[in-house]
């Protein structure tokens, strides 16, 4: 999970050129005003001023709040969180405001984290954070989870709610991690049917899976009419990935992308997990290109990573000769009872919209106030929205020193 593997992803959409094909944003680091929407203000206090250094002070608060083992303390820990659902806030208000029709954080995906405790790596759930956002304008929203782990934290949090529909394939059993989304988990209240878990066993590959995908995906659609997807890639779903137990080619688990982009409708596409960390750069580079409708040479361009792609330096990865231990009765079973579950949705929940609330403000700067003689620094740089015309090369290089501008 270390942001390692999200510098060599970067580089990669990089070297391939895919900046030049969209807009590229430097995300705000999310208020802690705006992580309390779903987390409790306490864990959120709690996060923000614990160290490694002051955390033997904490011991009660640690077990409390499940920091430690899976989730450790570590430097900047606050700011890695705020950096992270800063970008799926931002991602969901571009969608909002009809800025883009898809909006991608590689960053975000954290879908274990409660409303009072980290759990499995996940601090801050940045996706229910975006649902909570995208609910704004929206009387439907529909998560999608391609993580090997259940998307157990987004599921939770909308369990009891028809405006929001989670749909979770994953692996589930032997005691794997987190141990929840059994297919008999349908949700509760005004929620019921409104959660929908495929669990799977080891070795499931890219046609059995893009298959069942396809099928329940294209009918929970149909069905439900979201009027905006999150779709969360985490790539521990590939195979080779040291944690994953799947056999998922980097094409089968981008198929499942391709897929959903062709509904037309207003996209946040998030990272997740994935430990094979050259694999996770390979595999969100490629669901980039697809994402932008570009297919990718299969040699690796020359970049600052490169040898991380020894010894082949090239993208594709190819499947392991590991047993499907799930048989087509059982992956039928599956199809079946899902789509009874869907019978039971007649049509899509309306919901009577009020007075949308405002976006957070967001503090910006006017750059004609400043003070031309007062050295502007890092940060208060970083905060200016980064675009793909920063990244022009020939003519059209914002660097070229011309006369013109």
């Amino acid at each position: 999970m270390k942001p390692h593997r999200l510098c060599m992803t970067h580089h990669l959409v990089l070297s391939y050129g895919l900046h030049q094909k969209m807009e590229i944003y430097r995300p705000h680091k999310a208020y802690p005003i705006e992580l309390a929407q779903f987390h409790s203000a306490d864990y959120v206090e709690f996060l923000h001023r614990i160290t490694p250094d002051s955390q033997h002070l904490y011991a009660s608060e640690l077990t409390r709040y499940n920091l430690g083992e899976d989730c450790p303390v570590f430097d900047n820990l606050f700011e890695f969180c705020q950096i992270y659902a800063g970008g799926t806030l931002d991602a969901a208000r571009r969608l909002n405001h009809k800025i883009c029709d898809i909006a991608i954080n590689w960053a975000g995906g954290l879908h274990h984290a409660k409303k009072c405790e980290a759990s499995g790596f996940c601090y801050i759930n940045d996706l229910v954070l975006g649902i909570l956002e995208l609910l704004k304008y929206h009387a439907r929203v529909l998560y999608i989870d391609i993580d090997v782990h259940h998307g157990d934290g987004v599921e939770e949090a909308f369990y009891f709610t028809d405006r929001v529909m989670t749909v979770s394939f994953h692996k589930y059993g032997d005691l794997f991690f987190p141990g929840t989304g059994d297919i008999k988990d349908i949700g509760e209240r005004e929620g019921k049917y409104y959660a929908i878990n495929i669990p799977l066993k080891d070795g499931i590959d890219d046609t059995s899976f893009t298959r069942l995908f396809k099928t329940i995906i294209a009918k929970v659609v149909e069905t439900y009419l979201p009027g905006a997807i999150v779709l969360q890639c985490g790539a521990d779903s590939l195979a080779r990935d040291r944690l994953g137990c799947f056999n998922l080619s980097i094409e089968g688990h981008a198929e499942c992308v391709k897929f959903v982009k062709k509904f037309n409708i207003p996209l946040l596409v998030t990272g997740g997990g994935g430990y094979t960390k050259e694999n996770v750069a390979r595999c969100w580079a490629v669901e980039t290109g697809v994402l932008l409708d570009t297919e990718l040479p299969n040699e690796i361009p020359k970049n600052e990573y490169i040898e991380y792609f020894a010894p082949d330096y090239t993208l594709k990865v190819p499947n392991l000769n590991m047993d499907n231990l799930n048989s087509k009765t059982y992956l039928s079973s599956i199809k079946v009872q899902v789509m009874e579950s869907l019978r039971y949705i007649q049509h899509a929940p309306g919901v009577q919209m009020q007075e949308v609330p405002p976006d957070f403000y967001i503090p910006d700067f006017d750059e004609d106030e400043l003070d031309p003689d007062e050295r502007v620094d890092q940060h208060t740089q970083d905060k200016q929205i980064h675009r793909d015309d920063e990244y022009y090369e020939g003519d059209n290089d914002n660097d070229h020193d011309d006369g013109t501008r």
